[in-house]
């Protein structure tokens, strides 16, 4: 795993602050401050959706490594439970709960990079949303 979830969710805590921060700026900005700050939030979006994509390729590949081990290991746990039973279940179930762990620790990671891409997403969404309502406001006064 790229990062332990606690370093993750904090990324993500940052990511939502950041968001807000944004929001609130934009609203006292001038149109083409938030033009740039619509550019900055496009491109962090692009690249947390990237990330993801990544990580979905990784995970793939990975996958197939993974199988193949599988399919050796278990080649190896037959001839190994011939020898003795009692001993070759206790590791198989040591072995199946640290698999189980590491899949359940791989999805949390993923949620929260798939929550940093929406996190960035919703920020170029308010981006939108103020650059908007200002246009609204100059058609007003124009």
């Amino acid at each position: 795993m790229a990062k332990p979830l606690s370093q993750q969710l904090a990324d993500l805590s940052v990511r939502a602050k950041s968001a807000k921060d944004a929001w609130a700026a934009a609203q006292k900005e001038a149109r083409d401050k938030i033009a740039a700050r619509k550019a900055q939030a496009r491109a962090a979006a692009k690249s947390a959706v990237d990330n993801v994509n990544e990580r979905l390729k990784s995970a793939v590949e990975s996958a197939d490594r993974d199988w193949k081990a599988v399919k050796a290991k278990i080649a190896a746990d037959m001839n190994a439970l011939k020898a003795e039973i009692a001993e070759a279940k206790h590791e198989r179930d040591v072995k199946h709960a640290e698999q189980r762990a590491d899949r359940l620790e791989w999805e949390a990671a993923f949620a929260v990079d798939y929550a940093i891409a929406a996190v960035e997403q919703a920020k170029l969404a308010v981006l939108d949303a103020v650059d908007g309502r200002c246009a609204a406001e100059e058609g007003k006064r124009a």
